[in-house]
């Protein structure tokens, strides 16, 4: 049901490496990308060439870009997947390991404290590429939500994938520099998304559908817990994931999107010999107008916003609660509703049943802003028109229990509309699924820590 660029990416290369140059041939050897190991030049050249027969030769399953240090650039390979499943007929993989490999031939130009520093450089390379959750699709646009897909001109389909993908998700665009100078050299281009993905068959009342999860995680301010909260001038926030849920009963298709990223104001949390650092907030003249930018941005993104805020409305975080509601009142934007929810109060004691009170207050929007929906014969039944960003803290185990809520009554909607479940019928009922579900969006809360934290969630037993 979904658009894709016609040129796709290669699914694979043979890397040929000689003393002098780097060969990259795919399977149709259609055309040969040549690397110059001295000179640094990359060259498309006929597939017809000859391959030095002295030249090593090894698989790899595509190229994750080209970095450059103080030694000089690095090609970094992926030679490491595994298939996560298939979306709307196309394959999506999960990188398991990479391989970081010089042009140069040595570092015997460097100096001593030069190649330090650039040891210290291959390892932070080296520490990114590890973290858990990057993601490619060599033939279809995964960094872009279905509604938005659906909406493109006959052109933009036909753009190659790294032209075309939303540049807030692509976690390798720098390293593709090299490749989009010469426009031929598109399906060697790869673009990467970090966060997580998660596809699975299914099967109620004997109808098999496809469930899949993507979160997208933004490369705007991309840092740590701690280490880098709030916005920044520009409005991109901390910690920002675009999570849609997506159905496939057939042809049919729908889909649901969430967003979640920090309280977008200037604060910090210093880390400390406390256990929880009291956040600050800064008296900064450009809170309102960064505020301003975020909202404004989303609202262009994504429509009507419901800014959900689970922080405490007590204690330490009370400044800050108070502040997101004035921000938000200040700017008297008609599409923005401000709810807080004290997560933690109202659920004390593992009182989960006090998330109802919540899900009642926003039924309203929930039923306005619906969601996206194609029916077999590729006609748009829905769109959604509005979404709930939600935050806590550190937008992880607090944000993950009210998105799989939220994501839970849209999908029994959904298969109701679908046929799969029947009217008044709820996924719920199915014990099978039921756990699938769970464990799904278990897992999410599980990716989105660890790639924020560096531990796992805390409330996945919800």
């Amino acid at each position: 049901p979904r658009k894709m660029a016609l040129d796709k990416v290669h699914p694979s290369l043979k890397l040929y490496t000689s003393s002098d140059f780097f060969y990259l041939v795919p399977p149709d050897r259609s055309d040969i990308l040549r690397i110059d190991r001295v000179s640094h030049d990359l060259q498309l050249i006929s597939g017809a060439e000859p391959i030095p027969p002295s030249a090593e030769v090894r698989d790899i399953h595509g190229l994750f870009g080209i970095i450059r240090l103080l030694a000089g650039p690095y090609m970094v390979l992926i030679t490491g997947r595994r298939r996560v499943g298939t979306l709307c007929g196309h394959n999506v993989w999960k990188i398991t390991s990479t391989e970081v490999i010089s042009f140069a031939r040595g570092t015997r130009h460097l100096t001593d404290i030069q190649e330090r520093h650039n040891r210290e450089y291959l390892g932070m390379v080296h520490t990114v590429l590890n973290t858990d959750g990057f993601y490619y699709c060599t033939s279809f646009d995964l960094t872009h939500r279905s509604q938005q897909l659906h909406n493109t001109s006959p052109e933009f389909a036909q753009m190659p994938l790294h032209e075309r993908a939303d540049q807030r998700f692509v976690w390798n665009c720098h390293l593709l520099r090299d490749l989009c100078v010469e426009p031929d050299m598109h399906r060697y281009a790869i673009p990467i998304l970090h966060g997580f993905v998660t596809i699975h068959e299914s099967t109620i009342n004997q109808k098999s559908f496809t469930f899949a999860l993507v979160s997208r995680r933004s490369t705007f301010r991309a840092g740590t817990r701690f280490n880098v909260r709030g916005v920044d001038r520009d409005g991109n926030a901390a910690n920002f994931v675009e999570t849609e849920q997506i159905v496939v009963y057939g042809s049919a298709l729908a889909s649901y999107v969430q967003i979640r990223g920090s309280i977008p104001l200037f604060w910090s949390q210093t880390p400390s010999l406390k256990y929880i650092p009291p956040p600050r907030l800064s008296e900064s003249e450009l809170q309102k107008e960064a505020f301003r930018r975020h909202c404004e941005a989303q609202e262009v993104q994504y429509g009507s916003q419901v800014l959900i805020n689970l922080i405490n409305q007590q204690g330490k975080e009370k400044p800050l609660a108070d502040a997101f509601n004035a921000h938000v009142s200040l700017m008297g934007n008609p599409n923005i509703k401000y709810d807080a929810f004290d997560f933690h109060h109202e659920c004390r004691n593992m009182q989960w049943q006090h998330l109802d009170k919540l899900i009642d207050r926003l039924r309203p929007e929930h039923q306005r802003y619906r969601y996206f929906a194609m029916s077999v014969e590729g006609e748009v039944i829905n769109r959604q028109d509005g979404v709930f960003r939600t935050n806590c803290i550190d937008c992880l185990d607090r944000t993950n229990v009210v998105q799989s809520m939220l994501g839970r009554i849209t999908l029994n909607e959904q298969l109701q509309q679908m046929g799969v479940l029947r009217a008044g019928e709820v996924s719920e009922l199915h014990a099978g699924f039921d756990k699938l579900f769970k464990n799904i969006w278990a897992d999410n809360a599980d990716a989105c820590s660890l790639q924020y934290s560096g531990t796992g969630a805390l409330k996945t037993d919800f």
